[in-house]
Formats: C-alpha cells, sequence, structure tokens
C-alpha cells in the first residue's frame, strides 16, 4: 500500500530534495519526517506494520503545506531492505521521473530490554537484523541513488557509551551502527556525502514506556544534566540540523542527544 499526499501528487517535476525516514509512522522517526517536510524536503514515511499511523503521518504533513508519502516494507525480513528500495525507487520514478534523492534517515529500530542470560537466539538475530542489518543493506543498495552532498544519519543510542546491563543485544547492535557511520563517512566523503549518527537518551515515545510515565520520567530526570526526558521533537531538531546545509561540515560523528544523560 502506497499514500501519497495531494501536494507530492500534484507536484511537477522533480522536488528540490528528498528524504527517506525509516520507522516513520511514529515516535522519533515521524517527528524526524515532519521536521524534513517543513524544511521542504519531499518525504518518504517507512513503516512496516502501522498503516494508519503513516497515513496519519503524510496527511499531517499535507496539512502544513508539505509533501511526503507513505511506503511499507518489514525490515525484520530479509529481503525487506531490498523491497523498500523498489517501492521507494518507483515512487520516485512515477511521481518525479527521477530515482535520485538527498537524505537518508536510518532510523527504523526494535528493542528488548534484557540481560544476556535472558536473550533467545531468536531475539539476538531479529534485534540485529532490524537494527544493523536492515540498514547496512538499505545504505548498500540505495547509495548509486544517493545523490552527490547528500546526507545519511543513523540513529543509534546512547546506550553504546553508558553500561546498561538491560540492553544486552539492543547496545551492542546500535554500537555496529556506529561503527558503519564513521566508516562510510571516510568512504562517501569524495562525493561531499556526510554520515552521522544521533544518539537519543531517554525519549518520550512508544518504544520508551517509562519515558512517558509521569513518575518514572521524574525519576530518569535525575539522571538528565538537563532535568526533564526528551521528546521526539528534540531528537528531530539534531537531525535537521545534519540534514541542512549547515551540517555541511560534519561527519563522522556520533552526536549524543540525551540532555546530558549519565554523564
Amino acid at each position: 500500500m502506497v499514500a501519497v499526499s495531494r501536494r507530492a501528487a500534484a507536484t511537477a517535476g522533480a522536488p528540490a530534495r528528498v528524504a527517506l525516514v525509516t520507522g516513520a509512522s511514529r515516535g522519533i522517526g515521524r517527528a524526524i519526517a515532519l521536521r524534513l517536510a517543513r524544511d521542504g524536503a519531499t518525504v518518504a514515511v517507512h513503516y512496516g506494520r502501522g498503516e494508519a499511523e503513516a497515513v496519519a503521518t503524510v496527511a499531517a504533513i499535507a496539512e502544513s503545506g508539505g509533501s511526503a508519502f507513505a511506503v511499507k516494507a518489514d525490515l525484520g525480513e530479509a529481503e525487506g531492505p531490498e523491497r523498500l528500495a523498489e517501492a521507494f525507487g518507483r515512487i520516485l520514478r512515477d511521481r518525479f521521473g527521477t530515482a535520485g534523492f538527498d537524505i537518508l534517515v536510518n532510523n527504523a529500530g526494535i528493542g528488548r530490554r534484557a540481560r544476556i542470560d535472558a536473550v533467545s537466539r531468536a531475539e539476538f538475530d531479529r534485534i540485529l537484523t532490524v537494527n544493523l542489518k536492515a540498514p547496512f543493506f538499505l545504505t548498500q543498495i540505495l547509495l548509486p541513488h544517493l545523490r552527490d552532498g547528500g546526507r545519511i544519519i543513523n540513529l543509534s543510542s546512547m546506550g553504546t557509551r553508558a553500561a546498561y546491563p538491560e540492553m544486552a543485544a539492543y547496545a551492542p547492535a546500535k554500537a555496529g551502527l556506529e561503527a558503519l557511520t564513521r566508516l562510510l563517512a571516510v568512504d562517501l566523503g569524495g562525493r561531499g556525502i556526510t554520515v552521522n549518527a544521533v544518539l537519543p537518551g531517554a525519549t518520550a515515545t512508544d518504544m520508551n514506556a517509562g519515558a512517558r510515565d509521569p513518575e518514572i520520567s521524574r525519576e530518569i530526570a535525575r539522571t538528565i544534566a538537563l532535568g526533564r526526558v526528551g521528546q521526539p521533537e528534540d531528537i528531530a531538531s539534531v537531525v535537521g540540523f545534519l540534514a541542512s546545509p549547515d551540517g555541511a561540515w560534519v561527519t563522522g560523528q556520533s552526536i549524543d542527544a540525551s540532555g546530558g544523560q549519565r554523564l
């Protein structure tokens, strides 16, 4: 299923900038999609299962005068990156006559709060697949279509710099994504493509229910220098900077966006 905003459908010719945001139907991904659309990009809102939420995100962008379309693929499946790339490219060619795009935000992720003795092989494989293998192969497939001077922004976690034993599978997967970020920054620098990672801390999303609970969030806030848990828009602002012309001289960085959590 593909949903396209009215403005996207009516636009003649290729848009100035095109962004693909994975896992953009809710939470941080949704906030990023809204921010990039507000900054003038046509945004591909990727989703795996939340079709209604993705359509609502596209509608919210359209209502604000932006341009967006939704595209579905399950990044937990082996062929998920290929299916997403194929659907994304098809829409770009059909709607705008080009397969080129400018911004890739690898945001989609899944978590499992468990210590090492409670993680099964199947759980570990799925966490690694969605959080590391999917962005790796999606980036690989889409690189020929990413325009010179483009942006790749990977969403990691401040759990890679602070020890959380209950992130026994999640943190190593995200650490791998940060290593990929650095090597790609060097590999793609000759094309003027910047590659950075953003590391959210406790952020009030569906994936982090504790940060949305008033009592628990107050306890978490005691560990944060700025005295509150994050909101999705806090993370989107950092991504918006990195995706903008102002972020053109920043690459290969893992940027902590936690409000100073566990410093």
